[in-house]
């Protein structure tokens, strides 16, 4: 039409100071298809070829329940104690100054850089009938190496920073102020913590204690060694799947193994979803 003003340009599209989207995002396509998903995926696939009858008597073998019962079980009771303990040290370590302090903060991440193999061997001393503190037990009658305790004492070592490293910085952060605040008007230290400290920390308890369990569930180095290993009694799910292998029975192998992956991704989704709980209570409350 006539005197009509012309439509106003399309806006130009805004590339980055740093371009090659296109390159990285191939190359990380390529290495998790190789990495990860490519065998996972065989892993699946494998598993299906065998009919629903072969896996369903696979799982439900009373050693396999009772590796996938210690694993899981004896996971998430040792992710529970480290959800406690972990809160006591974190508290310690952001709210109190004291000697030493560095040095413990430094201890926490030990189990992290040291080869699980050694943890085992090392816990495995310290916890035998003969050892340094096993010899202090025994006589109580209370026996914790080659017994699903030992299994339960090695997943709290190993599951311990994953708490105190996920909870630490957010307690670090939070407003002392409203912590005054709340004692000026009139609130207890209980009130204060139930009040104004826990709702804070909550989201990042909780995600350290699913990193903990699910760090637990997959453990193998340091529960061989203090395990015993004994079937149906303290022999746990990724030593049952070397087994299987060791026997060429790679059906059920593939299974318990794919039957780990998923709880795996379960937890996965768990995790990640806490996290985006933690960001967005952060942001809130920020």
């Amino acid at each position: 039409m006539a005197g009509a003003a012309p439509p106003p340009p399309a806006p130009r599209r805004r590339h980055g100071v740093i371009p090659g989207f296109g390159l990285t995002l191939g190359l990380t396509l390529l290495w998790l298809s190789l990495v990860v998903l490519i065998p996972l995926t065989a892993l699946f696939l494998k598993t299906a070829e065998l009919p629903p009858e072969r896996i369903v008597a696979i799982l439900t073998a009373p050693r396999t329940l009772n590796a996938l019962k210690i694993s899981f079980g004896l996971s998430l009771a040792a992710a529970a104690f480290n959800l406690v303990a972990g809160a006591v040290i974190v508290w310690a370590l952001v709210r109190y100054e004291f000697p030493g302090r560095r040095v413990l903060d430094a201890l926490i991440d030990i189990p992290f850089a040291l080869p699980t193999a050694v943890a085992g061997i090392a816990l495995t001393t310290l916890y035998a009938e003969n050892g340094w503190i096993g010899s202090f037990l025994a006589p109580l009658g209370i026996k914790v190496a080659f017994t699903p305790l030992g299994i339960w004492v090695a997943l709290v070592f190993i599951g311990l920073p994953f708490v105190v490293r996920t909870v630490q910085p957010v307690l670090e952060d939070l407003d002392h102020e409203l912590e005054e605040a709340a004692a000026t008007l009139g609130a207890g230290r209980l009130t204060t913590i139930r009040r104004v400290v826990l709702p804070a920390v909550l989201p990042a308890f909780l995600t350290g204690f699913a990193l903990a369990f699910a760090r637990a569930v997959g453990e193998y180095g340091s529960v061989i060694f203090i395990a015993g290993n004994l079937p149906n009694v303290s022999e746990i799910a990724p030593l049952l799947i070397v087994i299987r292998l060791e026997e060429f029975r790679y059906a059920d192998a593939t299974t318990i193994a794919a039957t780990m992956l998923v709880a795996a991704f379960i937890l996965l989704f768990v995790i990640n979803g806490l996290q985006r709980w933690s960001e967005s209570r952060t942001g809130r409350l920020g």
